[in-house]
């Protein structure tokens, strides 16, 4: 249960809500009771964390970033998408790391609604990247042409996040 900050509530805000921008052909913005109403994928797949844990086989659901991408349109200059979280965090991923199967938006893990301190309402999940690419409190996504480092990346961890090539950091 590692995060940057505190947890940043036990319930949603009433305004909480999920905003798509940058280089996209149709920015988009969901609430809360929008996206709960998205098209719901499952994904059974192992997580791991950079501190040398990992979790097999666990049970996510939400919305596919696949769906999304196609909702969004990203347009051709698009390198990476900027995770937005609560409190001030940000992950860089490059954009065709986030086509890969099993991306999801989450908001349920192993059959029951996601817990606050695991990043409710809603968090970014990549299961093929060390778990901090997976923005917990997800609040925006921003499409971007060229790199931009995140949280983590800027304190010396890696682009790339690779758990079986173990880039950890970026030396």
């Amino acid at each position: 249960m590692l995060h940057v900050g505190g947890v940043p509530y036990t319930t949603p805000p009433a305004d909480w809500d999920l905003r798509v921008w940058g280089a996209v052909a149709r920015p988009a913005r969901w609430d809360l009771d929008a996206f709960m109403h998205l098209p719901i994928t499952q994904v059974r797949c192992d997580i791991h964390c950079v501190t040398t844990w990992s979790k097999l086989n666990t049970f996510w659901e939400g919305v596919a970033l696949g769906w999304l991408l196609d909702e969004v349109g990203p347009l051709p200059e698009c390198t990476h998408v900027i995770s937005h979280g609560e409190n001030g965090y940000t992950a860089n991923t490059p954009l065709e790391a986030l086509r890969a199967p099993g991306v999801l938006l989450a908001h349920r893990f192993g059959g029951r609604p996601l817990e606050p301190v695991h990043g409710a309402p809603v968090r970014l999940m990549i299961p093929q990247l060390y778990f901090w690419k997976s923005t917990k409190w997800l609040r925006g996504l921003e499409f971007v042409a060229g790199d931009r480092p995140g949280f983590w990346e800027v304190r010396g961890y890696s682009d790339s996040a690779d758990p079986w090539k173990e880039e950890r950091y970026g030396f």
